[in-house]
């Protein structure tokens, strides 16, 4: 079996801001593999977006550990975080967070530059991302100037240009119609590799049904 890209040991998350904690998440262990697309449902309040955001390292679990590849993280670095952010994670999301002022050429080049490529190797990457996903023909277009299953597959190539090993998607395909949604859950699906894995948190049903892995969660628990 490969081994685990994440491996989470009692993350918990309470909010202290207000007149009682919030418990937004309660002793989560898991591991998630190379080769995984897992699939994170359950209700508004579920715990979600808290576990997608310390996966991501946009926030810190309150205890527990969390290894990325094998290593520690300690989120008391931030340098270190950062660095992790850059080159080692890709995020998809909802509303695409694409550049409005620049071309699909250069959201994707942007990333590429900020992991640490050299100009020529960064954009000769990008634009060899963009071709594959068959946005030849758009490159040098703003996002004001594509669809939305356009922006999405820029988005894709924008997460993906670092070779990252976990790539996080939140409802990536809650502003796409059916058609669309289902072909960048495809697009999503064929970037699984043994050194990578996806996560993505949805409350669509079909969506769920294009991971290998299902985790259904309430109360800030994995209940199933």
């Amino acid at each position: 079996m490969p081994s685990p890209i994440i491996a989470l040991q009692s993350i918990s998350r309470v909010f202290d801001s207000g007149p009682q904690p919030i418990h937004a998440l309660s002793g989560i262990t898991l591991q998630i593999a190379g080769g995984e697309f897992v699939a994170l449902s359950g209700p508004s309040g579920s715990g979600k977006s808290t576990l997608l955001n310390i996966l991501g390292l946009a926030d810190r679990p309150t205890s527990g550990s969390m290894l990325l590849s094998g290593k520690v993280v300690d989120f008391s670095a931030e340098a270190t975080l950062t660095a992790l952010r850059r080159n080692s994670i890709g995020y998809i999301f909802q509303y695409f967070n694409l550049l409005p002022a620049m071309s699909a050429l250069e959201n994707v080049t942007m990333m590429a530059l900020l992991s640490g490529m050299q100009h020529e190797g960064a954009y000769e990457k990008s634009r060899a991302q963009l071709l594959a996903v068959g946005l030849g023909a758009r490159l040098h277009h703003r996002p004001g100037q594509l669809s939305g299953g356009e922006m999405q597959r820029v988005a894709i190539c924008r997460a993906l240009v670092h070779a990252p090993a976990l790539i996080l998607a939140d409802e990536p395909t809650g502003n796409l119609d059916s058609t669309n949604g289902a072909a960048v859950l495809d697009l999503i699906r064929s970037q699984i590799s043994a050194d990578r894995a996806v996560v993505m948190a949805t409350h669509s049903a079909e969506a769920a049904g294009y991971a290998t892995r299902s985790l259904l969660m309430h109360d800030g628990k994995i209940v199933s």
